[in-house]
């Protein structure tokens, strides 16, 4: 797992610089593991959000969306298996009294030993981790992390209490009066909210299995140890999408599955060596197949989707609790059947971090004469922030007026931005860290024959077009 921290600093640096991504409440020292979109970071989170819905909702005729509500029935938890079992292993310095989720301890440690060089090492620990999570020896955990001589980060000693279970939901209460009030929780994923409504929307439908339900939702978890930028945060946003199918045909939907979702991967422009596909050790007890997609962050491979093969599990545990019928009766075989379900669950969050990795770079543009360099956001156009920079070479000779008349002619069918402080050079560079694929300069040549110089950001490489031919250049480059 080579890793690049340098580049990963680089990219949280850059994400404050250009108004990305904040951490939350700054002002008042931060919320750990809370953040916030910026003007720009808030774009491009839109961007992938939009076009993952579109791909499942509109390039799919038999997938549909919702918006379900956060607060759901507290009984949808215990039906779900959150309330008794939605848990990680947790281990406590007896020194420091701070508390480690047993895997993120021991992956950091894990971590230390690549940086150090000791390769093999790394892959036995985490080997011999995965094994033991998979049969819930905590008592080995516990043995690998004393023998590997894991410290505290903040103590620096190797105090350790016994591991043990620590449930991962925030609660709250509804209702005014305190001690009338009834506990009911955050939901820690949307899935819950699309097996809930799964006869509400087939019957309103009128959808045929087999066929999705898809949402894309803010989720809550109560992470102890929450860490890597927004790689995992307390509070994140899912995209899910639920897809039901009639049982005995779930292992080839789960592989049509894998395979699309890795088309819609590689159709960011990302190169199919930065993925690979990682099959679950331990499956959860109802599922029958899982994987996650991983991308090669510049922390090592790291999970952006998990693909589940989840049987029958969830609408039957939700028909025993409700005492609701939550069957199909499918015509073309004469059956009624609690129908099996293929998920497809990848963060928002991830993929924005994820599009930012890839796109981050640093060139050195230095020739003979000179040394120059650039930060540039090498982001797909459909998902840059900014997809058009309209500059006027100079504020005067009526150049500024022809530019705004190009943004008003644009800004209905992308997203424009428009300046003229500073020479033209820096401008570039500016909207270069900002991604923005396009620029266009007017100049005095403009106001003779109506062109003006097209910049593209990836090769810097410039051209005369005329006016007219702006919004096609790019509308063609976004839906690419």
């Amino acid at each position: 797992m080579a890793t690049d921290n340098n580049k990963f600093q680089a990219i949280i640096s850059h994400c404050k610089e250009y108004g990305f991504i904040f951490q939350s409440s700054e002002i008042y020292d931060g919320l750990s593991a809370v953040y916030d979109y910026g003007q720009n970071g808030s774009e491009l989170k839109r961007n992938i959000r939009d076009y993952w819905w579109k791909s499942m909702t509109q390039f799919h005729e038999n997938i549909v969306g919702i918006d379900a509500a956060i607060f759901m029935h507290p009984t949808t938890w215990k039906a779900s298996g959150h309330v008794d079992n939605f848990s990680d292993p947790m281990i406590d310095n007896k020194d420091s009294k701070k508390r480690y989720r047993v895997d993120h301890l021991i992956e950091a440690h894990a971590e230390k030993l690549a940086l150090e060089g000791k390769k093999e090492e790394e892959a036995a620990l985490l080997q011999s981790m995965d094994n033991l999570l998979a049969k819930d020896d905590f008592d080995g955990l516990k043995r690998l992390i004393e023998d590997n001589k894991i410290k505290c980060s903040v103590s620096g000693t190797a105090h350790w209490t016994d591991i043990r279970q620590f449930n991962l939901m925030f609660s709250t209460q509804l209702g005014s009066v305190a001690e009338e009030a009834s506990e009911i929780y955050l939901r820690p994923e949307t899935a819950q909210g699309i097996f809930v409504n799964f006869l509400n929307v087939q019957k309103t439908g009128r959808m045929k299995i087999p066929f999705g339900i898809a949402q894309v939702g803010k989720a809550f978890r109560n992470e102890i140890v929450a860490r890597q930028f927004v790689f995992r945060m307390r509070e994140f946003e899912q995209m899910e999408m639920q897809f039901f199918v009639r049982p005995g045909t779930q292992k080839e939907w789960y592989e049509y599955w894998k395979a699309e979702r890795m088309k819609w991967h590689l159709s960011l422009g990302i190169s199919p060596d930065k993925y690979r596909f990682h099959d679950h050790v331990k499956l959860a007890f109802y599922a029958d197949a899982a994987c996650d997609i991983e991308y090669d962050f510049p922390i090592g491979f790291k999970e952006v989707e998990g693909i589940h093969s989840r049987t029958d599990h969830d609408l039957s545990r939700h028909q025993e609790y409700s005492k609701k019928k939550m069957q199909y009766f499918d015509t073309e075989i004469n059956q009624n059947y609690i129908p099996y379900v293929i998920e497809t669950s990848i963060g928002l969050d991830r993929t924005v971090l994820m599009v930012l990795s890839e796109a981050y770079a640093e060139e050195d543009l230095s020739t003979e004469d000179k040394k120059d360099s650039r930060v540039v956001l090498k982001f797909p156009a459909k998902l840059a922030p900014i997809k058009l920079a309209v500059l006027p070479l100079t504020k005067k000779d009526g150049l500024p007026e022809i530019a705004r008349e190009i943004m008003d002619g644009c800004k209905k069918s992308f997203r424009c931005f428009y300046e003229e402080k500073d020479t033209i050079g820096k401008r570039y560079r500016r909207m270069d860290a900002l991604g923005t694929p396009f620029c266009v300069t007017v100049d005095h040549q403009t106001k003779e024959d109506n062109t003006v110089t097209i910049r593209y950001r990836d090769s810097m490489q410039q051209e005369r077009i005329p006016i007219a031919e702006i919004s096609r250049i790019i509308n063609e480059a976004i839906d690419q």
